[in-house]
C-alpha cells in the first residue's frame, strides 16, 4: 500500500491486513568474554511515514484527479524478504464531508470492526491507493519496486490490484463477482504482480494520475451509479497513455449489497476524489537484534539507498497536479455523448498547482520512536515545488542513506554509526534473507473468464522479475470484469465502439500528462509493451491469464 492524504492508515491497521506478525528467531551466538549473545531476527525493523501536505487548490472545482511524478529507484541493492515499503504514492478517498455521524461501513465489514474510524468510517469506506513500492506479498522480486493499482472497494473486506487479482495476497483470481479493473490499453501488460521496469535506472521519475472519466452513463438502477471511471495514465519512457479503470459499478454496489439506500451516491462512482498529500509508507523492514557484555542492546536493519545529487537531495516528488472535469471529464463526455473526438492530452485550463509543505518524520522501531534521525536527513520541499528528503554531514550515515544500526536507550532507539556497534554483537556479519521466488498466479476458470472469453489463444513473455507472463486478447467488452453486469446489448456496443475509437487515437507515443519539468523518465519493462494482432488493432486489450516464475 502507497499513500497518504487526509488521514494515514495507521501501522497496526496495515500489518493486520498484511498478516505480519513479528518475528523474534535466533540466529547465531556470538561470544564475548564475559558471555554469549544472541542474535535475534524481527520484522519490525522501521515502520514511519516521510509524507508532504498540499495546499492552495479550489476543492470544489479541482477533485477530478491527481497526478505527479514519483522516483523510481532501488531501496536495496538486493531484493529482500519480508520487506514493505511504499515509494512516493497517494489515497484517494470519496469525499463524504457532509457526512458528520452516519457510517458508511456498514457492520459486517472488515472496517467497521476499527472503532477508532468511527462514528462515519470515511477514511476506510472506498480508497484507490495504487502506486509504486514493494510489497510482503509479491511473488517475483527482482529489487527493483513495481507499479500496482491497488484500491479497496468494500470497507477493506477485499482489496484490488489488477484486473484479475487482489494486493499479491492469493494465486487464485478475485471471485467473478470483485473484479473491478477493465484493461483499457491494447499495448500493456497489467500483471498481478505488479509493473516491472527496466533495469539500470537511479531517481528517474514515473508519471501517473488518476482522473475520473465518464466512459459510461450514469444508470438509475439498484442501485444507481455515477459516470465515474477511475483511470489510471501513466508516462514513462516508452509507454504514455490509459491503462485502466475501475468501473464505477465497483463503488456503488455496496449500498445494494448491504441493503443501506443511505450509501448511494457515497462511492467513487459519483462522489469527488479527495487526496489531501502524499508520502513514503515505510511498513514492514527486517532487523537483528543483539546485546554487548555490558547489557546495552542494539539493531541493525537492511542499508536503505536513495537517490542524492551533488548536494545531497533526493528529489522524489515533483509537478503535484490537481485536476478538475474540465481537464479530460467534460472531452470524454462529449465524444460519449455527441460523437466528437478529444486528444486526451490534459488541458491545462483544468489543472491547479497545490503547495507542497512537509513537516518532520516521526520513525519507530518495535513500537519505540527513533530520536535522531534528523541529524542525518530531514524532509524538505525544495525549488519548482519539488518534494524529498535532504542529507547532512554525520558520522551515522552516508548521504543518501538512513541509519543502519541501532541502540535502545530507555524506551526509544538511537541511531549510532557502524563503528560506535560493538564487534561482539556479531551484527556486522548478519545477512538479511533474500527473497525466494513466490508460486504461481492460477490461471482462472470461472465464467467470467470464459464466457465469451477470449478472441485469441494465449502468448507467453518472459519480465525482468524472472516470472513468465501468459495472456489472450479479448474484446473489451467481452473481457471478465464486465460478465458479472448485465448490460444492455446498446450499451455495450456503444461503449465497444468508443474504446475503439479512443485506441485509434490515443497512441502511446502522445503526450497525456503534462511532461515533468526537471529529470528523465523511467523505462518500464520493454517485455510489457505489445503490439495487438491483425484484425484486432483497435476493440481488443490484453488481459493478463497468469504468471508464474521461469524455469
Amino acid at each position: 500500500m502507497i499513500f497518504v492524504v487526509r488521514n494515514l492508515v495507521s501501522f497496526k491497521l496495515l500489518t493486520s491486513l498484511l498478516a505480519v506478525a513479528t518475528l523474534a528467531v535466533a540466529v547465531s551466538p556470538c561470544r564475548s568474554d564475559n558471555e554469549q549473545s544472541v542474535i535475534t531476527k524481527h520484522s519490525d525493523g522501521l515502520h514511519g511515514y516521510i509524507h508532504y501536505n498540499t495546499s492552495g487548490r479550489d476543492k470544489g472545482t479541482f477533485s477530478a484527479g491527481i497526478g505527479f511524478y514519483s522516483a523510481v529507484w532501488a531501496l536495496t541493492d538486493q531484493p529482500l524478504a519480508g520487506f514493505q515499503i511504499g515509494l512516493p504514492g497517494c489515497w484517494i478517498l470519496p469525499d463524504n464531508s457532509d457526512d458528520k455521524d452516519v457510517p458508511l461501513a456498514p457492520e459486517g465489514t472488515l472496517a467497521r470492526t476499527w472503532k477508532e474510524r468511527g462514528p462515519t468510517w470515511s477514511s476506510v469506506f472506498q480508497t484507490v491507493e495504487g502506486g509504486l513500492g514493494y510489497w510482503a506479498g509479491n511473488h517475483f522480486r527482482y529489487g527493483w519496486p513495481k507499479f500496482s493499482m491497488n484500491a479497496t472497494p468494500q470497507c477493506y473486506d477485499y482489496e484490488v490490484g489488477s484486473p484479475g487479482w487482489s494486493f499479491f495476497y492469493s494465486d487464485k483470481s478475485l471471485p467473478d463477482n470483485r473484479l473491478s479493473i477493465a484493461q483499457l490499453s491494447n499495448r500493456l501488460l497489467i500483471p498481478p504482480d505488479g509493473l516491472p521496469f527496466q533495469d539500470g535506472h537511479d531517481g528517474q521519475f514515473l508519471g501517473y494520475a488518476w482522473l475520473a472519466l465518464p466512459f459510461t452513463a450514469p444508470t438509475l438502477g439498484d442501485p444507481p451509479t455515477g459516470d465515474q471511471s477511475w483511470t489510471c495514465f501513466l508516462n514513462a519512457a516508452n509507454f504514455k497513455g490509459p491503462i485502466a479503470f475501475y468501473v464505477p459499478q465497483t463503488w456503488s454496489k455496496i449500498a445494494a449489497l448491504f441493503k443501506q439506500p443511505y450509501l448511494n451516491g457515497r462511492g467513487l462512482d459519483s462522489r469527488p476524489g479527495e487526496v489531501g498529500g502524499g508520502a513514503i509508507e515505510i511498513n514492514t523492514v527486517p532487523r537483528f537484534e543483539a546485546h554487548d557484555s555490558k547489557g546495552a542492546v542494539y539493531s541493525r536493519i537492511p542499508r536503505l539507498h536513495f537517490p542524492v545529487d551533488k548536494d545531497g537531495r533526493a528529489v522524489l516528488v515533483q509537478d503535484v497536479t490537481y485536476f478538475g472535469k474540465s481537464a479530460l471529464y467534460d472531452a470524454v463526455k462529449r465524444w460519449r455523448d455527441e460523437g466528437v473526438p478529444c486528444s486526451g492530452a490534459f488541458d491545462p485550463t483544468g489543472a491547479s498547482k497545490p503547495v507542497l509543505t512537509t513537516s518532520p518524520t516521526r520513525y519507530d522501531q518495535a513500537s519505540k520512536p527513533i530520536t535522531g534521525v534528523e541529524s542525518v536527513c530531514l524532509t524538505k520541499v525544495f525549488s519548482g515545488n519539488r518534494w524529498g528528503v535532504e542529507w547532512f554531514d554525520n558520522p551515522i550515515a552516508r548521504a543518501g542513506y538512513l541509519p543502519e544500526y541501532y541502540r535502545k536507550d530507555g524506551e526509544s532507539w538511537t541511531p549510532v554509526s557502524p563503528d560506535a556497534v560493538p564487534s561482539e554483537t556479531g551484527l556486522a556479519a548478519q545477512r538479511f534473507e533474500v527473497a525466494r521466488k513466490g508460486s504461481d498466479y492460477v490461471t482462472p476458470n470461472t465464467s467470467a473468464w470464459r464466457m465469451p472469453g477470449p478472441a485469441t489463444a494465449t502468448t507467453t513473455v518472459n519480465l525482468a522479475d524472472g516470472s513468465r507472463v501468459t495472456y489472450a486478447w479479448y474484446r473489451f467488452i467481452d473481457q471478465p470484469v464486465f460478465q458479472q453486469y448485465r448490460l444492455p446489448e446498446g450499451e455495450k456496443q456503444r461503449l465497444q465502439k468508443l474504446i475503439s475509437e479512443i485506441h485509434a487515437r490515443w497512441t502511446i507515443n502522445r503526450e497525456y500528462m503534462p511532461s515533468p519539468t526537471g529529470g528523465s523518465l523511467v523505462k518500464l519493462d520493454p517485455a510489457l509493451v505489445v503490439t495487438p494482432p491483425k484484425g484486432m488493432e483497435h476493440g481488443y486489450v490484453p488481459i493478463v491469464v497468469g504468471q508464474r516464475a521461469r524455469d
